[in-house]
């Protein structure tokens, strides 16, 4: 779908936001892609980050409802995994498991499918099959010693999935593998396998930093409450003096297509 130039830097703009806060303020980029959503929810970009935003703060249902609508504008299958994973995300870890035999899946990319797998791998946990759950996991990219972007967090799952199975000493080896394809440290696999060695880590310095600070009054949460609300809405005033005729045209009819499903589960 074309867009009127400004409106298209002014939803630009908000997505860049929503790319750059998802991570250390996903509150934030949520409020950012509802901005976006209000200006151009036909454009399939704008609902799979609104996806994205609700899925971060945990608001399930509404993030399936956008992944749905931008899987209709696009006919891809690349948001396969994370619907199948907002359906655990709701409680229902059978249809995540449904999706996960579906012909969707063998047209996802070796990423997609290795998503897939931990997605399932968890649907099978929360349905109380560990044993399942660790067989799923086992596949050519577990056994492989090639690092590739999802190897670690692979690694990670299944140490984690035998350490729940009681399987400790399997699950302290697969920990050190992931630490050694975790070169980023984006997984807690090194805290993990020193708790299972039983060492313990004291942060002196941290100790002595408390002891020399005076403490101070934590702020009230109304207070807090306060800011957020003034922040979301400089952000929706700075946005709305932009925007000119053009984008008020767009919204008249962008609004009616947009789901408004609710969080059901954090």
């Amino acid at each position: 779908m074309s867009l009127p130039k400004t409106l298209a830097e002014d939803v630009a703009r908000n997505l860049v936001m929503v790319a750059k806060l998802i991570d250390e303020d996903p509150e934030q980029a949520y409020a950012y892609s509802r901005i976006a959503l209000r200006l151009a929810s036909r454009v399939a970009a704008v609902r799979e980050a609104a996806g994205f935003a609700a899925y971060a703060t945990q608001k399930y249902a509404e993030a399936l409802a956008e992944f749905r609508a931008a899987r209709r504008m696009t006919g891809g299958v690349d948001l396969w995994p994370v619907m199948a994973d907002c359906e655990r995300g709701l409680g229902r870890p059978e249809r995540a498991m449904a999706m996960a035999g579906e012909p969707e899946v063998q047209k996802l990319d070796k990423a997609g499918q290795v998503e897939m797998r931990l997605v399932a791998a968890g649907a099978r946990r929360d349905m109380g099959q560990i044993d399942a759950a660790i067989v799923t996991l086992q596949s050519p990219e577990l056994a492989s010693n090639s690092i590739q972007p999802w190897t670690a967090r692979l690694r990670y799952a299944y140490a984690d999935a035998l350490l729940s199975a009681g399987r400790e000493d399997e699950a302290r080896e697969w920990f050190g593998k992931t630490i050694e394809a975790d070169k980023d440290g984006s997984t807690d696999a090194s805290d993990r396998l020193a708790e299972l060695d039983g060492v313990e880590f004291v942060d002196a310095m941290g100790e002595d930093d408390d002891e020399d600070e005076p403490e101070t009054p934590a702020a009230p949460a109304e207070a807090e409450a306060d800011v957020d609300d003034d922040i979301e809405a400089d952000i929706e005033a700075d946005v709305d003096d932009d925007i000119d005729a053009d984008a008020d045209d767009t919204n008249d009819h962008d609004t009616d297509d947009h789901d408004k499903n609710g969080p059901d589960k954090a």
